[in-house]
């Protein structure tokens, strides 16, 4: 004996059963489905589901993140993307943004909260990074669209220069990497952070100093004279 449903309640049935498959599967496995590890993300450990999960000690590159609550969206499922969101709230700070990839796109959403960075950026001494509405969209390895303020907090002194405010500045694309130009208070100091899809880094330090004794402590530092002052390039990956 055969019977026929409708076309509309087919497709609801087809679809309900898919969503009740997807509920069930675990944070890890959707982590692996939309290439989360590939492109930089990873933790010790992922529970839960993909609706309501946790990435335990995560960190993307060498940056740590802590432990994380994690939240596959739903709806940019239907546009070919896979939108991953991340809240932390605990004693070491908030931290929210998402985490954004399609076969040829990776983006980093909205992130507001700090990023402990340590040494990465050594030996410019960034100990951390407050991002604030900070978004940042690469397309087949190129930067195509950022925007958002950062404060690079500094764990000691730059060549002897003391920077008490930090560096500031704002996030945007430049000759297809990601570029973070901050500056000090007195626009003195520069540091041009450049982030390349691969997981490259390339920083322009530049400094200005009034002051006789700095320039000789810039020179054993590595710096040399150049446009804005004396300038140091440092490269690194994540």
């Amino acid at each position: 004996m055969r019977f026929r449903l409708p076309l509309r309640r087919t497709a609801f049935v087809i679809a309900a059963f898919a969503f009740s498959v997807a509920a069930l599967l675990p944070m890890r496995a959707a982590a692996g489905l939309f290439g989360a590890e590939g492109r930089g993300l990873a933790a010790r450990e992922a529970a839960g589901s993909i609706w309501l999960g946790v990435l335990k000690e995560a960190q993307f590159g060498r940056v740590p993140l802590g432990d994380l609550r994690a939240r596959l969206n739903v709806l940019p499922l239907f546009l070919g993307r896979a939108r991953l969101s991340l809240s932390r709230a605990d004693r070491e700070g908030a931290f929210e943004g998402a985490l954004t990839v399609s076969r040829h796109s990776f983006g980093l959403d909205d992130l507001n909260g700090q990023l402990r960075v340590g040494g990465l950026f050594g030996p410019l001494p960034i100990a951390a990074l407050d991002l604030e509405d900070a978004s940042a969209h690469f397309s087949s390895g190129l930067c195509e669209s950022a925007e958002g303020r950062v404060r690079a907090t500094l764990s000691g002194e730059l060549a002897g220069i003391v920077l008490p405010g930090g560096l500031l500045g704002e996030l945007r694309c430049a000759d297809g990497a990601l570029l973070l130009a901050l500056a000090s208070q007195s626009a003195m100091e520069r540091a041009d952070i450049r982030i390349f899809g691969d997981g490259r880094y390339r920083i322009d330090v530049s400094a200005r100093p009034a002051d006789p004794a700095a320039v000789a402590r810039l020179t054993a530092a590595g710096f040399s004279p150049g446009a804005g002052g004396y300038v140091r390039r440092l490269d690194g990956s994540f």
